[in-house]
């Protein structure tokens, strides 16, 4: 797929000279699309659905697809293949900018010809060929979340068909046509044969999952958390099974998100800090003991469940449990929010990376406390003083004790 190059600074709206500038990737993103939205119908791929929240249970559902046939563009909803490749924020605003949200409104439990048209391009392998024709030309708004990846122009749809046959994995034909099967159970399935959480929310926000009588639209923020909550919990479930890890520290970043997590050899818990660099007296925390959590991550929001499940991740990996503290520093190279796949990413990033191993938690902690005053400037011991999870740690009666 061929991209524009990012020549922003030579633009005379465009002169501050920070290539991840906020206003900068906005303007441009909407002379660029501007420029290629002039008809009401067109041919193209449809990439993702994308199922609003406003007026529930009476919403949008809406299908997402540039405005012309392009090359791959299974690249504009990628996100594990941006982290990868290591996309910065101007290239993929330019994608998501590049996709019109062309929708309805629709109840959560009715059916119609174009849901069953978006189930078909949700399911699909790859972007599926179709024809849209719009009531009017597209409205040019971006959007931008702290949940979902940005979404760009939106308009009313008068009329949608597939001009080719989805390629359907027979894995997901296979879960949607068992009506008796969770939904719960289905992604699971799906998780453990390697089909990734971005897909599996998309199917989900779809409502092709779950008990025939229970199927209905998922808004788009719900089943991304959704989704990488039922997974996390699935793998807590192997974790516990393991021994414990050693004293160990990862740290990695994406987007001006770094993480530093510190594993210590108990069992299974997991507490989330969230820190801007710029202002480090307002952190965020949620935390959950062994047991496991009661309510929804206030604090962190969608954020906590993404980390948590690429700690999972690496830990099923390594076949260990541990109690984890997972440090997140947000600096001002992440100058846009672009949806919880960020965390995930950057967290994935950090599990990736060569751990460090220690004797004790002393040691440990002193190298975070050295590491966060390095790299960020701040004083750590501040965080560490709120933390429940190494107060538990600190408190909680060992078995050695009574040998």
């Amino acid at each position: 797929m061929h991209l524009p190059k990012y020549n922003i600074k030579n633009h005379p709206l465009f002169n501050c000279g920070n290539y991840n500038c906020p206003i900068c990737a906005k303007a441009y993103s909407q002379i660029r699309i501007k420029n290629r939205i002039v008809k009401e119908n067109f041919s193209t791929e449809g990439v993702a659905p994308f199922i609003g929240r406003y007026g529930y249970p009476s919403i949008n559902i809406g299908i997402l697809a540039p405005p012309e046939e392009t090359e791959d563009t299974w690249l504009y909803d990628a996100p594990k293949y941006w982290s990868v490749n290591n996309f910065q924020i101007p290239k993929i605003v330019d994608l998501r900018s590049s996709l019109i949200n062309s929708r309805e409104k629709i109840s959560v439990k009715q059916r119609n010809k174009f849901l069953e048209l978006n189930q078909e391009v949700s399911m699909a392998s790859k972007p599926v060929d179709m024809d849209i024709n719009l009531k009017d030309k597209p409205h040019f708004r971006m959007n931008y979340d702290n949940l979902m990846a940005p979404t760009g122009p939106y308009a009313e749809l008068k009329k949608a068909k597939l001009t080719e046959n989805p390629n359907i994995h027979t894995k997901v034909q296979k879960v949607h046509y068992d009506t008796d099967l969770k939904a719960n159970e289905a992604l699971i399935y799906l998780y453990e044969n390697k089909f990734d959480e971005n897909f599996l929310s998309k199917i989900l926000s779809v409502g092709i999952l779950g008990l025939g009588k229970n199927r209905k639209l998922v808004p788009t923020r719900w089943s991304i958390t959704a989704t990488d909550d039922t997974l996390g919990k699935h793998l807590i479930k192997k974790i516990k099974e393991y021994n414990q890890i050693n004293y160990s520290a990862f740290f990695g970043n994406y987007l001006g998100n770094h993480y530093l997590m510190l594993c210590f050899p108990e069992v299974w818990s997991y507490e989330l800090f969230e820190t801007l660099v710029s202002n480090p007296n307002n952190s965020m925390t949620d935390y959950e003991p062994y047991e496991g959590r009661k309510y929804y991550a206030e604090q962190t929001a969608g954020g906590y469940y993404t980390v948590r499940l690429a700690i999972l991740e690496k830990l099923n990996e390594m076949k260990r449990q541990g109690s984890v503290l997972a440090l997140r520093f947000v600096t001002g190279d992440y100058t846009l929010p672009l949806g919880v796949w960020v965390t995930r990413e950057a967290a994935r990033k950090s599990m990736a990376s060569r751990s460090i191993e220690f004797s004790s938690k002393e040691l440990m902690l002193e190298y975070a406390k050295k590491l966060v005053k390095k790299k960020f400037d701040l004083d750590l011991s501040r965080i560490l003083e709120k933390s429940l999870l190494l107060k538990e740690i600190k408190n909680q009666s060992k078995l050695v004790k009574f040998l």
